[in-house]
């Protein structure tokens, strides 16, 4: 055996006591503040995973009950070895473009494990995030896999100043996938579609807008000029397929523009659309924050739901597809959460023995939720084993 190897063994089984010792206290979330780095464990409550009356567009802020602590999970594995990816290497260097997913997948057979296998190295001066560069290491404390950040001890080769933007961080899931979530459109829910400011009407001959001409617009409270929004179309209703309630609607961006001059009614110049504007259309705030670092992790409760709708239309569904789910906080879905996807069974006629027989579901993805509000989500399709269509069932992952 090389020198080096004998080196890297030994410095992987220093880190290995080390951590024993030192990391109890230590949070198992690479994205938290740094200063809760020196806290004891507490339940991780995600920021989109609660909420009284928020709507679709307001992620909600309490009414879903707190998720318990990673080492308290509902439905995870108790004292059992994480089953690790076949081929997994003993260490891994963080590329640029990887992602949080990726990098669970190249350790574990079910990536959303990571939460149970995951130790921060109280070393390194910033343990909770993970850069391109950084190596992640394989190591046993009491016979159970964990990976760390081993770059700021073993493989220190000698004393240097690292300054790195925290956006360069690893994300979860990769940003140019949620892309089309956050620019062709939205779902409103009900109550939210109600409450949002409308076009009254265009100023000038116009029946209807585009880019270059300016709105009047009720129910605007903003009074800053220049403030950003999107202009929607409200589309077709959308219902629970399991019980036929009105969710809410499809929403169908429009264009974009910017508040000319506040009051009742303001003025809104429009800057660019991509269909015409016309009386009844509403404005929502131009961002929606979709939080890109986070666990993807097993749900800690039941949850059983459908796939409702596609982000962009398509009716056979792929990986890195956006969909909506008719489930959300008030079901115990927070951020993070990663669904199998099934399909429903055919009926067939049973020509031997007669009458009907319905076909086992079978699994066909991976959904990961990656915004959470009362009543849907927002999932993106990680893993597509076979065609997945709107309506196929959602479920915690096996």
């Amino acid at each position: 055996m090389s020198l080096s190897k004998i080196c890297l063994n030994t410095s992987l089984r220093l880190t290995a006591v080390t951590l024993a010792a030192t990391l109890a206290g230590c949070s198992l979330n690479p994205f938290a503040k740094d200063d809760d780095a020196q806290r004891a464990p507490a339940p991780v409550v995600s920021s989109q995973s609660s909420g009284g009356s928020a709507t679709s567009l307001e992620p909600g802020q309490s009414s879903a009950p707190a998720r318990p602590a990673y080492n308290e999970p509902v439905l995870q594995r108790v004292n059992e070895p994480v089953p690790l990816a076949e081929g997994h290497p003993n260490e891994y260097v963080v590329q640029v473009g990887d992602t949080l997913w990726d990098i669970a997948a190249t350790f574990l057979k079910d990536p959303w494990f990571w939460p149970e296998i995951w130790y921060v190295n109280p070393d390194i001066e910033n343990p909770h995030l993970i850069y391109p560069g950084d190596v992640l290491g394989l190591v046993y404390i009491d016979g159970m896999p964990r990976i760390t950040n081993v770059r700021a001890s073993t493989y220190r080769m000698s004393p240097q100043a690292r300054v790195t933007p925290l956006t360069e961080a690893v994300a979860s899931i990769p940003y140019e996938s949620v892309a089309a979530f956050l620019s062709s459109g939205v779902i409103l829910e009900k109550e939210q579609a109600d409450a949002l400011p409308y076009l009254l009407e265009t100023r000038g001959d116009h029946l209807i807008a585009a880019a270059g001409n300016e709105i009047y617009v009720r129910g605007i409270t903003q009074n800053a000029p220049g403030t950003r929004f999107n202009v929607v179309h409200v589309g077709d209703p959308l219902r629970d397929p399991d019980d036929n309630r009105l969710i809410g609607y499809e929403g169908l961006l429009v264009g974009e523009g910017a508040l000319r001059r506040g009051g009742d009614p303001a003025t809104v110049a429009l800057t660019d659309t991509v269909q015409e504007a016309i009386a009844g259309d509403r404005l929502l705030p131009e961002s929606v924050d979709v939080p890109l670092n986070f666990f993807p992790r097993a749900p800690s409760t039941v949850v059983e739901g459908r796939i409702i709708s596609v982000v962009g239309g398509v009716t056979q569904i792929g990986q890195y597809q956006v969909v909506v789910l008719n489930r959300g906080t008030n079901n115990g879905v927070s951020v993070g959460d990663v669904l199998s996807v099934f399909q429903a069974g055919e009926v067939v006629r049973d020509r031997f023995e007669g009458g009907k027989v319905k076909l086992p579901d079978e699994e066909a993805g991976t959904v990961m939720v990656f915004k959470v509000y009362d009543r849907i989500s927002y999932g993106l399709v990680m893993e597509a084993t076979q065609a997945i269509h709107v309506l196929d069932a959602v479920r915690n992952p096996i």
